[in-house]
């Protein structure tokens, strides 16, 4: 895979290199790539995250299996009680309206049949890197023991707690993704962004 020289490469970090199989694309969007992935024309197509970008115009690439775009991540927070589990799903509403989160997420409170409470921050399964580096920057704590993963969201969605309240955070990356023809319009472009 042949990939195109870039200006100020650390602009890069977080986004993605898609592979079409005859040229690669620089910068496009995890939205963007899980458009690309369920279209019936690029649905064979690799995608890779760039980790690390340097100086010099080198970037360190992380390979992402297609199916982790369709799938959903989260973190749970546990707490001991109904009025801990809402103190801490309303701080985390609170702490994530002036810094956004870097993808869309819904956060629950929760109140299973054992009487065992949960905030649930709900999230694409692609962001997880994002979401735990977001969650150390704005400084969110609980006492608590605490757990995510693929796995666990599905659990969640198995075990379907009662929902006693929620919140739909919006995110940074929505702003910049394009979508449908647009999308398709500039996959002949080396460089998205």
């Amino acid at each position: 895979m042949k990939l195109p020289k870039l200006e100020k490469p650390n602009r890069y970090e977080g986004l993605y290199v898609f592979d079409f199989g005859d040229h690669a694309g620089v910068g496009y969007t995890a939205e963007e790539v899980a458009e690309l992935l369920d279209s019936e024309r690029y649905r064979e197509g690799k995608a890779y995250k760039i980790h690390r970008a340097y100086p010099d115009g080198r970037i360190e690439l992380k390979g992402v299996p297609a199916d982790r775009f369709q799938l959903e991540a989260a973190m749970f927070f546990y707490a001991q009680d109904e009025a801990t589990a809402r103190a801490d799903f309303k701080r985390l509403v609170n702490l994530a309206v002036p810094a956004l989160p870097p993808c869309r997420a819904k956060v629950h409170v929760a109140k299973y049949d054992d009487d065992r409470c949960v905030v649930a921050l709900i999230y694409p399964a692609e962001h997880d890197d994002e979401i735990s580096s977001w969650l150390l920057q704005i400084g969110y704590r609980t006492s608590g023991p605490a757990e995510g993963g693929v796995g666990a969201v599905e659990r969640y969605y198995r075990d379907n707690p009662e929902i006693l309240d929620q919140h739909q955070l919006f995110g940074t990356s929505e702003e910049i993704s394009r979508t449908g023809e647009e999308l398709l319009r500039s996959v002949a472009v080396a460089v998205q962004r």
